[in-house]
């Protein structure tokens, strides 16, 4: 089963996850001090809110897959999809240890693909020193041949 993916930056964590909780009705799957994330089944979504972007608003869309053979038809297609591709691998962001890939769409809207393969007690490991938003690439919308340029975990 793959999982829609909804990233969120937020002012008040605790204001949006009261808000969320009612919305849902449900609780976090996972809390922490700057980060809430909602395993949702209906419908199947990943939705996480955090406090870590410049401003707020959705930082980045995606699709969670449950295994690797998942994960690679979602690369293929993203190729496909005459986009930069950001092969990632291996990486760890959003208290989690994950596979991903990025792709952008043509109006700079970050598209993430991944497979977690388990959690992490913190945001991310081995961050660069300047990286202050959650795990999405910085890119430039520039067409088809345009090449993110990581700012990534």
């Amino acid at each position: 089963m793959k999982r829609f993916h909804v990233h969120l930056h937020v002012e008040d964590l605790d204001r949006s996850i009261a808000f969320y909780n009612r919305l849902f009705d449900a609780s976090p799957a996972r809390t922490e001090a700057d980060y809430a994330k909602w395993m949702l089944d209906d419908p199947p979504v990943n939705f996480a809110i955090s406090t870590r972007g410049q401003g707020t608003g959705i930082d980045h869309l995606g699709i969670q897959t449950d295994n690797a053979n998942e994960l690679q038809a979602l690369r293929t297609r993203a190729q496909q999809a005459d986009r930069a591709l950001l092969d990632e691998g291996a990486t760890t962001c959003c208290y989690a240890r994950s596979e991903k890939h990025w792709v952008t769409d043509p109006q700079g809207i970050a598209w993430e693909h991944f497979h977690t393969l388990g959690n992490i007690p913190v945001f991310r490991e081995a961050a660069p020193a300047t990286e202050s938003a959650c795990c999405t690439p910085a890119t430039t919308p520039t067409g088809t041949t345009g090449q993110p340029a990581s700012r990534c975990c």
